[in-house]
């Protein structure tokens, strides 16, 4: 018996999941083990006459170049998804990302070339940022693009999946490196083995991607001949207040999240002097189990809205990074994993209901720059600046609980935006916010 239409479209919004949950998970798993390598062992290989703190300090701010990049990567290929089309800017960035993270594999050492050695590192960096910084929109909107609207937040949700996939993989193959071979050997070629692996990955990502077709909603712009000239211009001329509040939005969630997995390593091994397995499980387990609460949170938004769940994952983490740094300080491998397990469920409350939320702000002729612009510039000062003012702070002040003021802090300014964003879990797509009533109305 022949499927029906109504099957063809259900399969055909699931291979567009797919696609963009394997896509987006391989980015992120390029980009976190960077992170991780930058906290273990860029400061021995590519910093090595400084103090271990300073020299972790310098590897977080090369990591950061990252994000720096992330916004520029969001604005350019934001152009052209919104120019040319969802589809074919997430190829680019998949290749991006994949060669430069090969590239680090390969690099030779300060040991070896000198200066150059982190010049380059930073140059690599700059350029998975460039590519990550145009995938999360494009595979958001493929995703929130494609479903029925009743199931927008999970739908969005999993893309966002792949950010602890990606953990998941980064770790796991750190850890199973630093499991079979000694320390020297892992400093010596053992961390490379996960970069050099991400050529093999991409590879299958890209034909996973290449088979799946473009935004239904796109496709209705280009069929009205709707292209805006320059997406950017328009986002900053017609939504800028949106712009803010979706930067507003993701920078406490950002600050949380590489509080809670990346200063984490360094705080365990560096300052409390503990095996870096403690970290490393951990950040495992919780990443683990972020998987199955991201696409939960995602259907909580879509029953009660984006903003209350959002709230509940501001709020939780804010009161549980006190906890969080009392339970890393007895040492003790059970309870440092219960305190990143917690930390990563009030995460997931934000980060599920987090794409749609900052997608539905903007028209579908500009989603993808105006989306890209508001998480990508949040990056900036959420998750480039995490570690190093987190490292900075417990390097001034000798103390966890400046750490966890920082977190408050940003995650208040977070839970504002929030209560200001307007609720978007049952806008019509179709729609343009500027002339969507007065409560949704920008500056023209």
């Amino acid at each position: 018996m022949p499927p029906t239409a109504g099957t063809a479209q259900v399969s055909s919004v699931r291979r567009v999941i797919v696609a963009s949950l394997v896509g987006t998970s391989l980015e992120w798993y390029d980009f976190f083990i960077y992170g991780t390598a930058a906290a273990l062992v860029f400061n021995q290989l590519f910093f090595p006459s400084f103090d271990p703190l300073v020299g972790t300090l310098l590897a977080f701010t090369t990591y950061a170049v990252g994000f720096v990049a992330r916004p520029l990567g969001g604005i350019v290929f934001g152009h052209y998804g919104d120019k040319l089309g969802r589809k074919n800017v997430l190829v680019v960035t998949l290749l991006l990302m994949g060669i430069a993270t090969f590239l680090i594999g390969v690099l030779p050492t300060y040991a070896t070339i000198g200066v150059w050695a982190p010049v380059l590192l930073v140059a690599m960096r700059f350029l998975q940022g460039l590519g990550l910084g145009g995938e999360w929109g494009g595979a958001v909107l493929m995703t929130l693009e494609s479903g029925a609207a009743h199931r927008r937040g999970l739908n969005a949700s999993w893309p966002q999946v792949g950010v602890p996939i990606g953990l998941l993989l980064a770790n796991g193959v750190l850890s199973l490196m630093g499991a079979v071979t000694s320390e020297s050997a892992f400093v010596d070629w053992g961390w490379r083995v996960p970069f050099l692996l991400s050529g093999v990955l991409v590879i299958v990502g890209l034909w996973i991607r290449l088979s799946i077709a473009e935004s239904p909603l796109f496709r209705e712009v280009q069929e009205h001949d709707a292209e805006v000239r320059a997406p950017i211009v328009d986002v900053v001329r017609r939504y800028p207040s949106r712009v803010l509040l979706a930067i507003g939005a993701r920078i406490g969630v950002d600050v949380a999240f590489y509080t809670f997995i990346l200063f984490v390593t360094t705080y365990v091994v560096t300052y409390l002097g503990l095996p870096s397995s403690y970290a490393l499980n951990a950040v495992l387990i919780a990443a683990a189990v972020q998987v199955f609460l991201i696409p939960w949170f995602g259907v909580l938004s879509d029953r009660f809205g984006r903003r209350p769940v959002y709230l509940f994952g501001a709020v939780g983490a804010a009161v549980w990074v006190f906890a969080f740094f009392a339970l890393l300080d007895t040492g003790r491998f059970v309870l440092i994993a219960l305190a990143t397990v917690v930390a990563l469920f009030f995460h997931a409350a934000m980060y599920g209901p987090q794409a749609s939320f900052i997608a539905e702000l903007f028209p579908t002729r500009v989603r993808y720059t105006g989306a890209s612009m508001g998480y990508q510039l949040a990056g900036i000062f959420g998750g480039a600046l995490a570690p190093i003012v987190s490292v900075a702070l417990l390097d001034r002040f000798d103390t966890s609980v400046a750490v966890s003021v920082y977190v408050v802090a940003v995650l208040a300014l977070t839970t504002v935006c929030v209560l200001l964003a307007p609720e978007t879990s049952r806008i019509d797509l179709h729609a343009d916010p500027a002339t969507a009533g007065p409560m949704e109305r920008e500056n023209r």
